[in-house]
């Protein structure tokens, strides 16, 4: 019989432990040998992330049919997959559109232009960890956060010749700031859910790993503003004069400008659709660019589809690599390699779906954990794993919550703190991993690698750290007492 025509039939009701693990093994040895063998021990071009989930769902895939799974079934769980996804999908589609539309309509120079005369370069890192962390505290979305006041700060940034990846990691980590906290996240919302514990006491309880997180980081990108100033600063104003000239010369500035990126605020803080105010927030920014900027129609349409190319637009004019830098970006294609990326992602997360992967490895390995210090560690560290391999923090939530609330009741720690570990090494890790779609969306987004600024994102290391380091102590944990410890609690 034809595969393609075989009956759908029903996934065994449970899953060996070793099948349910083999698809993460393999995952993990195509990284550690694609990532970080070929290229650091080898001197070999890295294997593309494209590559690595293609072939780890491949061999997923094979798996599955060998052990009398249908290739509709396995399809299946690959499109209910999708359908989750869809929204990330448009919204990465929209942020191309986004900046292009922002950048022809003046509405991106005009901030930067602003932001370059107002703003200190000695608190430049700080200021892009704060700006962020106020916007995504209001509105409860890092995505948001990035996308609107980030692509303005790593403007100026662009423009001072500041360090790139110190000026990501502060605007990531400022929008992950409120992205945990806020009351109007959706991760937030859900972690408390997933835990079944009250939202503000989730809230309160996060703060105890947070705040002194945030405070380090803070720190540290006050010190690198004052011991690792933008390069432009000690060139001169001249050359930020110049850039400023530029700016002014290119766009006519107008308060009605800023229409576009307050549209997006307010849908921001109105819990509004994302995708709908994303494509209003485009269409007012390109009637923007033909009322107010000496743009066409056509012009609109080209930057949209294609990206805004000062080149092209005024094709007589002497314009700096620092401007054409600043202003060449977005479009429509802009985000073909991350899409693609998600895209495989999906492809072989559809699959372990099919055989519940995921909740079996993690339900299996935390059989083992029997005192209260361990049962906290462990929902750390499967939070972090199921996140990184799952690539959805929202799945991530309900799979280690359900595992671990009857471990958590059972060794008399309050379902909060588990709450807030799903969070810790959850929603904290996202921007870390080089894979996942957030992480996806913040280098296409603020145009920086991953690379460039991961070691630079305080926010999420320290906070990763300081969960451990609780949970250790006990500080903030509220187990029974600090004797019992490590002591085990009968089954």
């Amino acid at each position: 019989m034809n595969e393609n025509l075989a009956p759908a039939t029903a996934a065994p009701s449970e899953t060996p432990f070793l099948q349910a693990l083999s698809p993460f093994l393999l995952l993990a040895f195509l990284i550690i040998y694609g990532l970080i063998i070929r290229p650091l021990t080898l001197q070999l071009p890295p294997l593309p992330l494209e590559l690595i989930f293609i072939l780890s769902a491949s061999g997923l895939v094979t798996q599955l049919l060998l052990t009398g799974h249908h290739w509709q079934d396995i399809q299946a769980s690959i499109v209910k997959k999708f359908q989750c996804a869809i929204p990330a999908f448009m919204i990465l589609f929209c942020i191309g559109l986004i900046i292009a539309s922002w950048i022809i309509s003046g509405t991106i120079p005009m901030l930067v232009y602003w932001g370059l005369k107002l703003i200190n370069p000695n608190y430049l890192y700080l200021i892009a960890f704060a700006a962020p962390v106020i916007f995504s505290t209001l509105t409860g979305t890092s995505w948001g956060s990035v996308g609107t006041i980030g692509v303005v700060l790593i403007g100026i940034a662009s423009a001072l010749d500041a360090n790139l990846g110190i000026t990501a990691g502060a605007i990531i980590g400022g929008a992950y700031f409120g992205d945990k906290l806020s009351p109007l996240s959706d991760t937030t919302n859900l972690a408390a859910l997933a835990a079944e514990v009250d939202l503000h006491s989730h809230i309160r309880s996060m703060l105890w790993t947070t705040l002194p997180s945030a405070f380090v980081a803070a720190a540290i990108y006050y010190a690198m503003g004052i011991y690792y100033p933008p390069k432009m600063q000690a060139v001169g104003f001249g050359e930020v004069q110049s850039l400023l000239d530029q700016i002014s010369s290119i766009f006519n500035f107008s308060w009605l400008i800023l229409a576009p990126a307050m549209l997006v605020l307010a849908g921001s803080i109105f819990r509004l659709p994302t995708v709908p105010i994303l494509i209003a927030s485009v269409i007012s920014a390109s009637i923007v660019a033909i009322l107010f900027q000496p743009f066409t129609l056509t012009d609109v349409i080209t930057t949209l589809h294609q990206g805004f190319n000062l080149e092209n637009l005024i094709p007589n004019a002497q314009h700096t690599s620092e401007i054409t830098g600043l202003l060449n970006r977005g479009g429509l294609y802009a985000l073909n390699e991350p899409i693609i990326i998600a895209f495989m992602v999906f492809i072989f997360i559809g699959a372990t779906d099919k055989i519940d992967a995921m909740p079996t490895v993690v339900n299996r390995l935390m059989k083992v954990v029997k005192s209260p210090r361990g049962t906290v560690l462990a929902s750390l560290f499967a939070t972090g794993i199921t996140n990184a391999m799952t690539s959805n923090q929202f799945a991530t939530s309900f799979i280690v919550g359900d595992a671990f609330k009857s471990k958590y009741d059972q060794q008399k720690v309050p379902r909060k703190v588990l709450s807030r570990s799903l969070e810790d090494t959850g929603t904290m890790l996202e921007s870390l991993v080089p894979w996942h779609t957030s992480a996806i969306y913040m280098v296409v987004t603020l145009g920086v690698p991953l690379s460039e600024y991961w070691h630079w994102q305080c926010l999420s290391l320290c906070n990763i750290l300081v969960a451990a380091i609780l949970a250790i102590t006990g500080i903030g944990c509220f187990y029974p007492s600090q004797t019992g410890l490590d002591r085990p609690t009968p089954d």
